[in-house]
């Protein structure tokens, strides 16, 4: 497995994880023309992950592919998350798979919601929900500081490949913003003062985002493979 796990948790290499013999990356996928079933059923990562990754790239949906179901997210870390939704893409579909896990990070909270961020409120709460939680939650600390993290997985023929990106700022006092997701109008980057990233546009977003630097880290790893 090649990873990119950003500084915070440390680099670390681990064995590629590989089924099989090596298969030729250049039959099937290039930088140039690849074709990329993203396993992710959310509209909202969908569409960052369209924006973000080069336009020239064939991507699919697994819903696109007929894939209906969510794939349960049972790893206790991101990276395990990310895993299990890309394997379980690419072992159905024979293609390249890319996903992602995202968790937001708050210092105060021990690093809460972290893995459970999606369903910080329950299993079947929604993203309102989620927020009104960390609210309370929160309501009696003064250190406001967080970080999202997404790591990007990608299972492919050749093997199992992780990247991860950072984002820092704080949690606001109230929601700011009509746009975004999860936890976006909570969210205030330190790369963006004053504006929560659901007040942002979608460019400005990804240019300092958590899922836009994995993204990039991807990228640069297809680049040079």
């Amino acid at each position: 497995m090649t990873s990119a796990l950003g500084p915070d948790r440390g680099r670390h290499k681990a064995k590629r994880k590989r089924n099989g013999p090596i298969q030729n990356r250049s039959a099937w996928v290039t930088f140039v023309d690849m074709k990329l079933v993203l396993a992710t059923q959310n509209p909202y990562k969908i569409t960052e992950l369209t924006k973000a990754l080069p336009s020239h790239w064939e991507l699919i949906s697994a819903k696109a592919m007929g894939m209906t179901e969510d794939i349960p997210e049972t790893g206790d870390s991101l990276a395990a998350n990310a895993l299990i939704k890309a394997r379980a893409i690419h072992e159905r579909f024979g293609l390249p798979a890319m996903s992602d896990d995202t968790g937001l990070e708050v210092m105060s909270l021990d690093g809460e919601p972290g893995v459970h961020s999606a369903r910080y409120a329950g299993p079947s709460c929604d993203d309102k929900a989620n927020r009104v939680k960390l609210l309370k939650a929160l309501s009696k600390h003064s250190d406001r500081r967080a970080q999202f993290r997404t790591v990007v997985a990608l299972v492919d023929g050749e093997g199992e490949h992780l990247f991860e990106g950072v984002a820092r700022g704080i949690i606001l006092e109230k929601e700011q913003g009509e746009g975004g997701f999860g936890y976006d109008a909570l969210f205030q980057s330190d790369d963006l003062p004053n504006r929560s990233f659901a007040e942002v546009s979608l460019e400005e977003k990804n240019a300092v985002s958590h899922r836009g630097k994995a993204v990039r880290e991807f990228i640069a790893f297809m680049h040079h493979a």
